[in-house]
């Protein structure tokens, strides 16, 4: 049997995994010191779903993880048609691991007829038997209001600054948002590298083009400082590709770019690479594929963290305690 179980005998922890990131899985299994469930899943040929585990979970703390890599809608539905099995194999307990949270942006109603995606995905997941979320940077923080049961929201700032330390010169740091909404996060940011000053990228946005932003000009003090550029996300790179520009027009010394999820959607490696950065970096929250890298990029690992949460909450523990009271 798969699995950590306790010294007693009644708690018994299983992780299983879809298809979307079958490396960053087995990457926390092995941190966690276990093996993933054996599990069979494959497509019909009208597209449908075929899911099932190759052991019992019965009576288990089931992890399920799946990050809403590209095409979002057919792993989703795989997350769910997971729980959903999960809930009729009893397991005890079902946590619905999800490193990029599908869906995220669509957080509120911009206009009139809209849904709002975020929560209805949240719903899905209740529905289908979830008993709690687990999720890395998402987008907004009210979306842990959406699930009706324990969110555990998990920051990658630590793994993107211990990193970022190692590249810059502390002393002469800015700390730069994309936008004034990221202002608290960019906050945070400057704490943890020496306190310097901070600045954002004033942009506007059509909300009725997806994807399409522009960068106006920089206010704060970046004139002849390295600017670290943070984000939660990087998805076709035209914002973060104007705001470094804006940004060095403005007398910056240079720009390192740091975001929790590299969605990278075509044309983002051809911007990110020509946008004048010294360097990006993203974790693997995502699977990134080939023709989406690019010199310039850095991949740090999430699993270390995934897995202590993972663990924390099978132990009973805390998760805050994993952030220094900060999550």
């Amino acid at each position: 049997m798969t699995g950590i179980v306790t010294n007693d005998g009644e708690k018994r922890l299983v992780l299983v995994s879809g298809r979307a990131h079958t490396e960053l899985a087995t990457d926390v299994a092995e941190h966690l010191g276990i093996e993933l469930v054996p599990t069979t899943a494959y497509d019909f040929a009208n597209g449908e779903i075929y899911t099932r585990f190759g052991e019992s979970v019965r009576g288990s703390d089931a992890f399920v993880l799946q990050s809403h890599a590209r095409p979002i809608n057919q792993w989703i539905m795989e997350q769910l048609l997971m729980v959903d099995a999960l809930k009729r194999a009893s397991a005890k307990t079902i946590t619905v691991v999800t490193p990029f949270y599908g869906y995220a942006r669509q957080d509120k109603k911009h206009r009139g007829r809209e849904p709002i995606s975020a929560r209805l995905l949240a719903d899905l997941f209740k529905t289908a038997g979830a008993d709690r979320l687990m999720s890395v940077d998402l987008h907004t923080a009210q979306i842990q209001g959406f699930f009706d049961g324990p969110v555990d929201h998990l920051w990658a700032m630590p793994t993107l600054i211990d990193y970022v330390r190692t590249r810059v010169d502390t002393s002469n740091v800015t700390v730069v948002s994309p936008d004034a909404g990221r202002i608290r996060v960019a906050e945070q940011w400057a704490a943890k590298l020496g306190g310097g000053p901070l600045a954002f990228v004033h942009k506007t946005r059509d909300i009725r083009s997806p994807n399409k932003t522009v960068a106006n000009r920089v206010v704060g003090e970046v004139e002849g400082r390295s600017c670290v550029l943070v984000d939660d996300l990087i998805d076709t790179g035209g914002t973060i590709a104007g705001a470094v520009r804006v940004v060095l027009e403005a007398g910056a010394k240079d720009v390192i770019v740091a975001a929790t999820h590299g969605v990278l959607s075509h044309p983002a490696a051809e911007r990110l690479q020509e946008s004048g950065a010294r360097e990006v970096i993203v974790t693997d929250t995502l699977p990134i594929e080939d023709e989406a890298r690019f010199p310039k990029l850095t991949v740090l690992s999430i699993a270390p963290l995934l897995a202590r949460a993972i663990r924390e909450v099978f132990d009973d523990g805390s998760v805050t305690s994993l952030f220094d009271g900060n999550a």
